[in-house]
């Protein structure tokens, strides 16, 4: 293994499940912590840490001078970004290449070429793949409005640089699309920094479809088949699982084959995510984005692979070419990850950080739970409320749900609200149950609660 020590520059679960895919190549890790994190289930278990700076995010994590000094100090060869933070930073990735790091994940111009939007939908267009009636860049009130005249009402409109549902507004009406555009651009701009839109068709009936694909610098692009994101709150994913439900066998196959063609058209490299919008009325299939990093739901496709995703970055970031094939790619059962977080369903989902005073996972077969917490840990106030993820594998759908119910009755966390009353609630959801969920059935179901 070429890696010999990495820099995890980020914090949670994922970091916790870095550090546990490092071991297992004899990778020694070295932890990149806030003053708010010296004491974390990640820093405990890392070979060492390193302070970059106090709680806030925008003093530590998400500081690309001060990750990159950190490696440099601590003589880490390569640095994982995890997921969120600076994980799609392209300044971060050429700051490593720059200074003899190895980046884990994909090169920067790659990911500045996904990172906005339009010139990711101008690639899928070039390589085949289908994308929803929509424009290019919009530069003004007038411009849109024109464009929405030939693209036809509902449409979304779309920050270019945007990304974890950020920047994203639904138009249904004229007469308020001037107050929408005006208000979704500086929304982007205060959060991208740049408050460039695009249009998009609104699809009403949709499923949020991705398929999850690897590759390697010798040209080898694999998928490991496909994800259902649908069940989402605000454009925030809640539930995922694998493979999607209810699929026509030609219609997944055609998904993977546009997935495998888009990361094939620009020479992609590691662990990339190929999101698509399914039209349900039409079984149509559209181009969404590409997240060019590890997912928070990587574990349901590991479940129904066997294939360690954690791993697999790490080898192919090393240069070393991909250990399988895609004729050694099998799925097997299915999988359901539940996002359990530090919020109060009932309360529109107010924050809830504080002391936990029992945290009780639970621990039976074919349940996985990747966590940084423990009983005693003082859930932070300055970071994403992740606490953990409970996935359940079954041989079929109906037994994955019923274990992920079970294990969710069985889960025990005292202090501070969470989730799991609510993923239980939702899952008990006849739509769910029948596979007839759709992106806007969660806050549907909030707004009849």
């Amino acid at each position: 293994m070429k890696i010999k020590r990495v820099l995890i520059a980020n914090r949670g679960e994922i970091a916790v499940r870095i550090v546990h895919a490092c071991q297992l190549l004899g990778i020694e890790t070295v932890l990149a912590v806030s003053e708010a994190d010296k004491d974390s289930l990640g820093a405990k278990l890392a070979d060492r840490t390193v302070c970059i700076g106090p709680a806030w995010p925008s003093e530590s994590y998400l500081d690309s001078n001060r990750l990159l000094a950190a490696a440099l100090l601590t003589e880490c060869d390569a640095l994982h970004p995890g997921y969120g933070f600076l994980a799609e930073s392209a300044e971060l990735a050429q700051s490593c290449k720059s200074n003899g790091i190895i980046f884990v994940g994909p090169e920067a111009e790659q990911i500045a070429q996904m990172g906005n939007k339009i010139r990711a939908r101008r690639l899928a267009e070039k390589y085949g793949v289908p994308t929803l009636p929509g424009t290019e860049r919009v530069n003004s009130v007038q411009e849109a409005a024109q464009a929405v005249e030939k693209v036809g009402l509902p449409v979304i409109l779309k920050a270019a640089a945007g990304g974890g549902g950020r920047g994203m507004r639904l138009v249904q009406r004229s007469q308020e699309f001037e107050g929408i555009f005006t208000s979704t651009a500086a929304e982007a701009e205060a959060a991208f920094g740049d408050g460039s839109l695009y249009i998009e068709k609104f699809i009403s009936n949709a499923r949020h479809i991705e398929v999850q694909i690897i590759a390697d610098e010798h040209g080898n692009v694999v998928h490991l088949g496909e994800r259902d994101c649908s069940l989402q709150r605000r454009h925030q994913k809640l539930v995922e699982e694998a493979p999607a439900p209810g699929l026509a066998p030609e219609l997944r196959q055609k998904i993977h084959k546009a997935a495998v063609a888009f990361a094939q058209g620009f020479s992609y490299k590691n662990a990339g995510t190929v999101e698509f919008i399914l039209d349900c009325d039409t079984s149509e299939f559209y181009f969404l984005e590409m997240n060019t990093r590890i997912q928070v739901e990587h574990p349901v496709t590991e479940m129904i692979t066997g294939i360690d995703l954690v791993t697999e970055q790490l080898k192919v970031a090393a240069g070393e070419p991909l250990s399988f094939s895609q004729e050694d790619v099998f799925i097997r059962g299915h999988a359901i990850e539940c996002r359990i977080t530090a919020e109060l369903a009932t309360e529109n989902f107010c924050p809830s950080p504080g002391l936990i005073k029992k945290w009780q996972a639970p621990n039976a077969p074919n349940i996985r739970v990747d966590t940084h917490c423990f009983t005693g840990y003082e859930v932070p106030v300055f970071y994403d409320s992740l606490l953990a993820k409970v996935i359940a594998y079954g041989a079929d759908r109906a037994e994955a749900i019923q274990r992920m119910q079970n294990a969710l009755n069985h889960f025990v966390i005292e202090g501070i609200d969470s989730t799991v009353q609510f993923q239980y609630q939702l899952l008990d959801d006849p739509r769910f149950r029948s596979a007839k969920m759709n992106t806007h059935m969660v806050d549907e179901w909030l707004g009849g609660q």
